[in-house]
């Protein structure tokens, strides 16, 4: 295959935070070279700056081909599933796809990187505290396949940065929320849950929500001013679960109505939903990685991103909004009062 010139390679294009990147890429006049897999949905994408390369992080010769002639790289591609039948397949993307790509990328010569690792690689801590770049989590600290592979990911990229000398800086969203979440991601799922009654019960845990326009907007600023070697935070606000799914109603016009469990008693569920995902293949919203997070108040600071990349997050508020009103808009049973207006005031 013969491909033209451009300025960023970009993997993960069809996934929920690599679209958001791609758009923000295009809208500051890049010429991007998508790398998709087959079969993606991709079709909306299209755009007279935007190349569509295919290939696959498990395959060597497609990543060498899709790097060639590319200044620039963001690898935001990852296997994002929490439950444990997923977990093979998950370790493999996310960890020999990501030592492939940074082969790839040294051989070919790329000047700049920007990979996407996660807030699952800090360590969390007690209480309503918040966690920064320097607190990592030790792997055997880590629950489930998904964050082990992100430990592991990002070990290898700030290695190969310290051994080999890869241009590479490495940003860590938080839990993205907005537009165009097709799959949806786990966060999505909650969101798309409690619009349609799903979740009549719910363990009180926390999360630190952003919008992903935002993270897509910190990581093209970390390509411009991010320092190599380094991590940034790319959250938004910490939010308790409760307050999420009251927000959610609220903006649905319905009163809030959930029984609030201790993570314990949600065992059972996500047990359930662990022997779900073995026999149909699909993700189930309770999992037991799910729930043993839960346990934890998975709150984030973002000082050093905002200080150093001039990285700015909005409400998590217009966030859910705009959430609700795609899921609502491209058919995933979403369906607002009508009485309900615009944007939620206040934001």
């Amino acid at each position: 295959m013969s491909l033209s010139k451009a300025d960023v390679l970009l993997t993960g294009a069809s996934g929920f935070i690599g679209s958001a990147v791609l758009r923000e890429a295009v809208r500051q006049g890049f010429r991007v070279r998508a790398l998709v897999r087959r079969g993606s949905h991709y079709a909306d994408l299209s755009s007279e700056s935007v190349h569509f390369a295919y290939g696959d992080l498990l395959d060597s010769a497609s990543l060498r081909q899709a790097c060639e002639g590319c200044r620039f790289l963001f690898h935001v591609a990852a296997d994002y599933r929490l439950s444990l039948h997923h977990g093979a397949r998950v370790l493999a993307c996310n960890v020999m796809g990501t030592d492939h790509l940074m082969s790839a990328a040294l051989r070919a010569g790329i000047e700049r990187i920007v990979y996407t690792s996660s807030v699952a690689t800090l360590r969390y801590q007690v209480g309503d505290a918040s966690a920064e770049e320097p607190e990592s989590l030790p792997l055997e600290m880590a629950v489930g396949p998904y964050k082990r592979s992100k430990i592991l990911a990002e070990r290898l990229v700030l290695q190969k940065i310290a051994e080999d000398n890869l241009a590479a800086v490495v940003v860590n969203p938080s839990a993205p929320i907005g537009p165009r979440d097709w799959r949806p991601t786990p966060t999505g799922r909650i969101l798309v849950a409690a619009a349609r009654g799903r979740m009549p019960a719910f363990v009180d845990t926390g999360l630190n929500l952003v919008h992903v326009d935002d993270v897509a907007k910190g990581h093209l600023a970390a390509l411009h001013r991010g320092r190599i070697g380094q991590r940034y935070v790319l959250g938004g606000q910490n939010v308790s679960l409760s307050d999420l799914l009251a927000e959610v109603a609220s903006q649905l016009g319905r009163r809030f109505r959930a029984v609030r469990l201790p993570w314990y008693a949600a065992v059972p569920a996500a047990l359930a939903g662990e022997a779900s995902a073995f026999l149909t293949g699909r993700e189930p919203l309770a999992t037991w990685t799910g729930v043993q997070l839960a346990r934890h108040r998975m709150y984030f600071n973002t000082a050093k991103a905002a200080r150093e990349l001039g990285y700015h997050a909005r409400s998590y508020r217009l966030a859910v909004h705009d959430a609700l009103s795609w899921f609502e808009a491209n058919g995933y049973g979403v369906r607002r009062s009508a009485a309900c207006g615009g944007l939620p005031t206040g934001l």
